[in-house]
């Protein structure tokens, strides 16, 4: 590996950043006491501070030269409701909240790449430092958008990168085009008629028609959509009735739906509607369907990926870069800023979980389990690759 050396001495500071944020996980749109973290450590770096999109969001302001290039580099802030299994001395302190996807590792990388090029700049142009809140599930990318991220803070690009537990630590994979699935969600109510159940024919039974109404959906996947194109279909919540003699008035639907691109999830909206609808007419009862698209695919873009690559095996060495990685059908709001400004995403690789000490909780070493923790050992990589991605963009 060819890791920035100042970030290698710096390594110990960022491990304890890592570890203070991770004591402290707040969630979405929640991030104060993260983003004063940031902001009082990027002044005390001497670099200036922009905060407030977003809400919570921070944005450092690195400057050198007099070009008018910029990129920005983005992390995610924010932690998951969840309860922590681990028990090591910097587990979460707040009941229910874990930093359990490992934006306190990103945080910190980021925070090692802004300590290095605020010292040294040797670049010609600006570099955003992108804090950004919300990703779990509150849209934060798009919601700093909409509060002048891009209007404010012109660039020509925009990268990001999170760990990816299971992949070898050092290693580093991405691909053009479709990288991570759009994010959707279904709600549906079919109401019918209450009965006893001796009696069903005095009613018009929802649970049936849920039933009906869940395996003609899967046709959508196996039977209209094109074999080529990838499409996740899962209802993974089914309610009703109270007791075993009660035939229910309602039954409810939940699930999600994930895509690569939007004219398929545009099929599977509309005919998964049309099969709700007509399915319950069918049997006299009547459905709300309700369609919610939360985050967009995250499609990378085919010259600034190729220019990630190279700056990948620059960091880490060819034999550990992985240019076309399966695409993953978890989401990722990053997509919000890929929809509007040329950019690439990537992962890194956290290894299968042999870095965490001991008092570790007894699961996996995955995202958005309570027994995950981030790998230290990724801290300087990480922000080494920040850096160098910085100085190959905007050669001095």
């Amino acid at each position: 590996m060819n890791l920035v050396e100042p970030i290698m001495a710096f390594q110990s500071e960022l491990r304890r950043i890592r570890h203070e944020l991770h004591a402290h996980p707040e969630l979405c749109y929640e991030e104060r006491r993260t983003s004063d973290l940031i902001a009082a450590k990027l002044s005390e770096w001497g670099i200036p501070v922009v905060r407030g999109l977003g809400g919570t969001g921070v944005v450092g302001i690195v400057k050198n030269g007099n070009s008018t290039r910029a990129i920005g580099l983005r992390a995610d802030m924010d932690a998951l409701p969840l309860q922590e299994l681990n028990q090591f001395a910097y587990a979460s302190q707040y009941p229910g909240k874990m930093h359990a996807c490992g934006h306190d590792g990103h945080t910190a990388m980021l925070l090692g790449a802004a300590h290095h090029l605020a010292a040294h700049r040797n670049f010609d142009g600006t570099v955003y430092l992108i804090f950004q809140p919300a990703e779990e599930g509150g849209a934060g990318a798009r919601q700093m958008m909409d509060d002048g991220l891009f209007t404010q803070f012109p660039m020509d690009a925009i990268y990001g990168m999170h760990n990816w537990p299971g992949s070898p630590v050092g290693s580093m994979s991405v691909t053009a085009g479709p990288m991570m699935a759009s994010s959707n969600e279904f709600h549906v109510v079919v109401k019918g008629k209450g009965a006893h159940a001796a009696q069903p024919h005095k009613g018009i039974d929802p649970v049936m028609i849920a039933i009906q109404i869940a395996q003609s959906w899967q046709t959508i996947i196996t039977r209209e959509k094109n074999p080529l194109d990838t499409a996740v279909l899962s209802i993974t919540q089914i309610h009703a009735g109270s007791a075993t003699n009660i035939i229910a008035d309602e039954a409810t639907m939940g699930g999600t739906v994930r895509t690569f691109t939007t004219p398929v999830l545009d099929l599977i909206e509309h005919r998964m509607r049309e099969v709700a609808e007509h399915t319950a007419a069918g049997f006299g009862a009547q459905v709300e369907f309700e369609f919610r698209r939360n985050y967009p695919p995250l499609v990378n873009h085919p010259k600034e990926t190729a220019f990630a690559v190279e700056v990948m095996k620059a960091v880490v060495g060819a034999e550990r870069v992985d240019a076309n990685v399966e695409p993953t059908m978890g989401a990722e709001d990053f997509a919000f800023f890929l929809q509007k400004k040329a950019g690439c995403y990537i992962f890194i690789g956290n290894g299968e979980g042999e870095h965490r000490g001991g008092g570790h909780g007894l699961g996996p070493c995955v995202l958005h389990n309570g027994s995950y923790d981030f790998n230290d050992d990724l801290l300087p990589i990480g922000a080494s690759y920040w850096v160098r991605l910085a100085e190959m963009s905007l050669p001095a």
